[in-house]
């Protein structure tokens, strides 16, 4: 396979750090527009960036954990992720695309995409990854999503079937990964440190219990 088909796990592209990406040219060019058409003002605009920012996947993460510790509400987790997210105190904006959540199992693993773009659920994982934006992931997951776990390190044995979820505008997802065993007795802290970032979009299992 070449450089150029494989999937870049890497958090910095040198090209990119030279001149703006397409998807930040993107982006300063659509803040433009709201602001000449007057539908937000610079400051309203950087005080959405700067609450996104705030996100990160330790937020989903806790909330993976609570899922792990109580099956009531991973089922309705499960069933309506924005109630069940409500009933704790982490009410999503009201502008927010549609979160479902899904759960890997023994028989069945989730992994996440967005073929069309990079939507993703930022409201609990905060920014998506350079490689889940890029042509090569979004392209080649769809056609061989083993092909694309084992890139990053995660084996699944063939009886186990494959889901692909693409996200749209309107639809988001956030997988629940399996639990690590030796888990017993761990608290929801302990147990949001092994959920990592990958393992929410399905491309990788959480972390050992002895990492």
């Amino acid at each position: 396979m070449s450089n150029e088909q494989q999937v870049n796990h890497g958090d910095h592209d040198s090209e990119s750090e030279i001149q703006p990406s397409y998807y930040a040219s993107r982006a300063k060019a659509i803040e433009a527009l709201l602001v000449q058409k007057g539908v937000m003002t610079t400051n309203e605009i950087n005080s959405e960036v700067n609450a996104m920012d705030s996100k990160s996947p330790a937020d989903g993460a806790k909330i993976v954990a609570l899922a792990w510790l109580d099956d009531s509400f991973k089922t309705k987790l499960l069933a309506n992720a924005s109630e069940a997210l409500e009933e704790i105190g982490y009410k999503l904006p009201d502008e927010t695309p549609y979160l479902k959540v899904v759960e890997n199992s023994e028989d069945i693993h989730h992994v996440v995409v967005c073929t069309l773009c990079s939507c993703y659920p930022r409201m609990l994982l905060g920014r998506p990854p350079d490689w889940y934006k890029s042509l090569a992931y979004r392209s080649r997951v769809v056609v061989s999503p083993r092909e694309v776990m084992e890139e990053f390190g995660l084996r699944l044995s063939d009886d186990i079937e494959v889901r692909v979820l693409d996200s749209t505008a309107d639809l988001r997802y956030m997988v629940i990964p399996r639990r690590p065993l030796g888990t017993d007795g761990f608290d929801q802290e302990s147990l949001a440190a092994l959920v990592t970032r990958d393992s929410m979009i399905g491309v990788s299992d959480p972390l050992s219990a002895h990492f």
